[in-house]
């Protein structure tokens, strides 16, 4: 995996404010499958946020999500189905994609999201998994927020 040119962290944001467009719930639907992601409006220093894979409906994976400020910046920290929590520190934003990136982490090593339009994103993880280099996407399109 090559490391970003990352952005020194004083040019970095502390506050998730950038990140209003991430805001929302968000599906990617196959046959048999659904991913679907959701994060809450940035108040307060933070963004909290969710994800579940279903599949055959059978959730197979869940993990609790926040964007918030850790030291210097911006870190997502994440909290995969049940295990430790794992922390990504920003390392590059801009108004149409954000990159965290843990390079002592088994994998990923890095997450982003680019905003493609309002309406959709792509979320990406990527590393390296025994010396070979690694990356999923996630096409997602902005989707009815249910509840209550």
């Amino acid at each position: 995996m090559r490391p970003l040119a990352a952005q020194p962290p004083a040019a970095l944001p502390s506050d998730p404010v950038r990140l209003q467009w991430l805001a929302g719930c968000w599906a990617q639907r196959a046959p048999g499958r659904l991913i679907e992601e959701q994060w809450m409006v940035p108040q307060g220093g933070v963004m909290i946020g969710m994800s579940r894979t279903v599949v055959r409906d059978t959730a197979r994976s869940w993990e609790f999500l926040r964007i918030a400020k850790t030291g210097d910046r911006l870190a997502y920290i994440a909290t995969p189905s049940g295990q430790a929590e794992t922390t990504f520190p920003l390392v590059a934003l801009s108004d149409t994609l954000v990159t965290f990136e843990n390079p002592q982490h088994d994998f990923p090593q890095r997450i982003s999201y680019r905003r493609i339009r309002s309406d959709s994103v792509v979320a990406t993880i990527s590393g390296t998994v025994n010396g070979r280099a690694r990356a999923s996407s996630f096409p997602m399109v902005r989707s009815r927020c249910v509840g209550a």
